[in-house]
């Protein structure tokens, strides 16, 4: 198993760069969805639970994490990571100037866990590429 990637050129942005200048760049390619239905299914083939006893837990945190992020909290998910809200806003000149529209939209900002990590100090690459022979919109690796 292997993270797809494909090639993109876009401008060079580096110091000096011809205007027209441009380099290719690896870009992530994604070949499927999973969707929830079929994670839930996944998951109940491999434990004693049902995928209806793990969408219910999984709906239950969800609206835990919601609750505790409302609230500022991190919330620790275990091997998973960590979620937490980060604002932003644009800048003034002063705090008396700063008011609370000048406040975006907040992000939730997630932290992978160990494993995640982990799983990404050992990932292997494999270049997607789109065969054109054939005329059809598959893609291999």
């Amino acid at each position: 198993m292997a993270i797809s990637y494909t090639l993109v050129q876009r401008k060079d942005m580096s110091r000096g760069a011809l205007e027209d200048a441009k380099l290719y760049y690896a870009q992530a390619v994604s070949t499927r969805r999973v969707e929830f239905d079929d994670l839930c299914d996944e998951i109940a083939e491999t434990c004693t639970l049902t995928s209806a006893d793990i969408k219910a837990v999984l709906d239950r945190v969800i609206w835990g994490m919601v609750t505790h992020l409302k609230n500022s909290e991190i919330v620790q998910f275990g091997d998973l990571g960590n979620f937490r809200i980060a604002v932003g806003s644009a800048g003034s000149a002063s705090p008396e100037e700063f008011t609370a529209t000048m406040l975006r939209k907040p992000k939730v900002v997630f932290h992978p866990g160990k494993r995640l990590q982990e799983m990404r100090d050992v990932a292997k690459f494999a270049r997607f590429t789109v065969d054109k022979d054939d005329g059809t919109d598959g893609g291999g690796v």
